[in-house]
């Protein structure tokens, strides 16, 4: 009987070395599996990840910490997120200095003749969310702006600061889409950026530095495209695969245990 209790011990023993060393192994930094280094973003701004031999979109996913939803919307792959090797994905792209990578091409902004409109000494910014129906990061001419979404300027030294809400009407003189526009800006750097409502996503760089000279007005455009709203959210906040294959074992573990003690303590 002693003998039994001492085994049933030493089972409990390492199930807790187990289960231990599986927490460890889950806390410790993805550093200690495959490393990946983040591709130099190219001229345009975008980080391109090249297909291997073997690699699924969850593989790459995991790899980059790219979400499979965005591999799959972004490369305009099929629902079930075919590969092949030595294809080009778009994993991301480069901002600004000390900004975070968002999705899509720069937004190039636009500066018109000096205008009387602006107080003297002062400048003009005028900032479209347009609905990029195509997702080339590009406003065609039948695109059209967005409404509910925002959109703020604010300069390098603190001195001014903005935000205002967008629209999707269009002039009734010119046809064109109403740009939200901030006046009596000092001259200076800024920093332009917008965010899009939840049915969208961007297909551009949300963040935008941008100069400014007295007299000027400035155009600057980021783009958003609608969700397919067939299309399952990715499940970012779901369990990883490799938590739930460790719980398994530990499962089988203690249902090893469990039938030997109630087999020993019945005899």
């Amino acid at each position: 009987m002693k003998i039994r209790s001492s085994l049933l011990a030493v089972l409990l023993a390492l199930a807790l070395t187990v289960f231990a060393l599986t927490l460890r192994a889950l806390a410790a930094p993805a550093a200690q599996g495959q490393q990946f280094a983040t591709p130099t973003p190219g001229p345009d701004g975008r980080i391109i990840y090249i297909v291997k031999a073997g690699e699924t979109c969850i593989s790459i996913s995991l790899l980059t910490g790219v979400p499979v939803d965005y591999l799959r919307t972004t490369n305009r792959l099929d629902e079930n997120c075919t590969l092949r090797e030595g294809q080009e994905l778009v994993i991301g792209v480069g901002g600004p200095p000390g900004a975070t990578p968002t999705t899509g091409p720069e937004p190039t902004p636009t500066v018109g003749e000096p205008t009387p409109t602006p107080v003297s000494g002062t400048a003009q910014v005028c900032v479209l969310l347009y609905d990029d129906v195509n997702g080339d990061g590009l406003r065609q001419e039948t695109e059209v702006g967005i409404a509910d979404g925002a959109v703020s300027v604010a300069s390098a030294n603190g001195t001014y600061s903005q935000s205002k809400p967008t629209v999707s009407l269009l002039d009734a003189d010119t046809g064109e889409p109403v740009r939200t526009c901030f006046t009596d800006m000092p001259p200076g750097r800024y920093t332009i950026s917008a965010a899009v409502p939840d049915a969208f996503s961007p297909t551009t760089v949300l963040t935008y530095t941008l100069e400014v000279r007295a007299g000027e007005t400035s155009y600057v455009g980021f783009g958003a495209q609608l969700r397919n709203q067939d299309e399952v959210a990715p499940q970012e906040q779901g369990g990883s695969p490799i938590l739930g294959i460790v719980g398994v074992i530990l499962l089988l573990i203690g249902i090893g245990i469990a039938l030997y003690a109630w087999r020993t303590f019945k005899r």
